[in-house]
């Protein structure tokens, strides 16, 4: 099948829509026509060179949308289902799958390598193999993918607004929920209030935390985030440290979650100063891949019993804590429509990316119907 498709040539280059060719499934995958797919801040790391990646590659790793075709010995799945594809497969067979931590998998390994666990690829760009990211490239109207990235969702959920779930919104609600397991009535923080500060700001006030603090230079965003569970904001570092031990008398944030867009080591110092005495500082932004040092007080970390975590998409487990977000969003209590700030269209893949580093979106979403 032939396709149009956003290509990555190389570090600092824009998109290219390109034509590309389409395998069908192996036996163990499907081919998904997609009806949306974020714009993630993940897929740009690969732009900047911060996280590297063989070019070209294709794109994209938050999509949604109906199964086309499946392979022979797909028993789970059928055409026509409505389906969430994942960014970290869960094989059900690894040491970390088998634990409840697919977040882990093994298979996550070929991540960044634009083929399959097996070595193949499923795609051609002028009769040469090109990878995609995180094998999903969902930068395309379809995508072929294994079995063990899909997750299928009811037919009444909009595919538009479900494909956010993919990323952002999974691993920022996690980040709260289930890394930093946010209390009731704890103080929780969270820095920078992007498309995963925002759900991570949800998962704090679903978590029935009594203060959320919203971290954001960007007026737009401070005020966004305060529709969606802040409780105050601060335009830096410095400044929601001065509120929040005016607020806690001292005592400072149970939970400090780190969200901005890219992670620099100086950044941890501070962070950790806004963490309470056996509190914890959850760190979900990614950092340049060859960044290896960061400013904190050893013995304030160890005599003050506090704590830092490193996770991978919220520690989720997509097949159940998709279900429980879709449910969430069916009550009312987790807001998605309202993240989508503008839609786009592919060949407008590189107006969204510069509209992200801009501030001007929560999340933009490229369209396909």
């Amino acid at each position: 099948m032939k396709i149009p498709a956003a290509v990555l040539f190389g570090v600092k280059e824009d998109y290219r829509i390109e034509e590309i060719e389409l395998d069908p499934p192996n036996p163990h995958e499907v081919t998904v026509k997609l009806a949306a797919s974020g714009l993630c801040h993940s897929d740009d790391h690969s732009v900047t060179g911060d996280v590297p990646c063989p070019f070209p590659i294709i794109g994209g790793h938050e999509g949604a949308g109906v199964v086309t075709e499946v392979g022979s010995q797909v028993t789970a799945l059928k055409e026509g289902d409505h389906v969430l594809l994942h960014p970290v497969p869960n094989c059900g067979e690894c040491r970390w799958c088998v634990s409840g931590r697919a977040n882990l998998c093994d298979n996550g390994a070929f991540a960044l390598t634009g083929y399959a666990p097996d070595g193949t690829y499923r795609r051609r760009l002028n009769g040469e193999n090109i990878g995609a990211y995180v094998q999903l490239g969902t930068f395309a109207t379809h995508t072929t993918v294994s079995e063990t990235q899909v997750v299928k969702i009811p037919e009444d959920i909009p595919l538009q607004t479900a494909a956010l779930i993919g990323c952002g919104v999974t691993t920022g609600f996690g980040a709260a929920t289930k890394v930093a397991d946010v209390k009731p009535g704890d103080v929780v923080v969270v820095v920078g209030v992007g498309g995963v500060g925002t759900s991570a700001v949800q998962g704090a006030r679903i978590a029935g935390a009594s203060t959320v603090v919203a971290v954001e230079p960007l007026q737009f965003r401070r005020e966004f985030a305060l529709t969606m569970g802040a409780t105050h904001t601060a335009a830096s570092v410095d400044e929601a440290t001065d509120l929040v031990r005016e607020a806690t008398r001292g005592v400072m944030a149970d939970v400090v979650i780190v969200t901005v867009g890219v992670l620099h080591g100086d950044l941890l110092a501070p962070v950790m100063g806004l963490t309470s005495k056996g509190g914890k500082a959850v760190i979900t932004s990614v950092a340049p891949i060859a960044e290896t040092t960061a400013a904190v007080s050893l013995f304030d970390l160890a005599m003050s019993n506090k704590r830092i975590y490193g996770h991978v998409f919220g520690e989720a487990n997509p097949a159940e804590d998709f279900r429980r977000l879709i449910e969430l969003y069916r009550t009312g209590l987790l807001k998605l429509d309202e993240m989508i700030t503008t839609r786009y269209s592919l060949d407008q893949i590189n107006e969204g990316y510069r509209a992200m580093h801009s501030g001007a979106n929560i999340r933009g979403l490229i369209t396909y119907d």
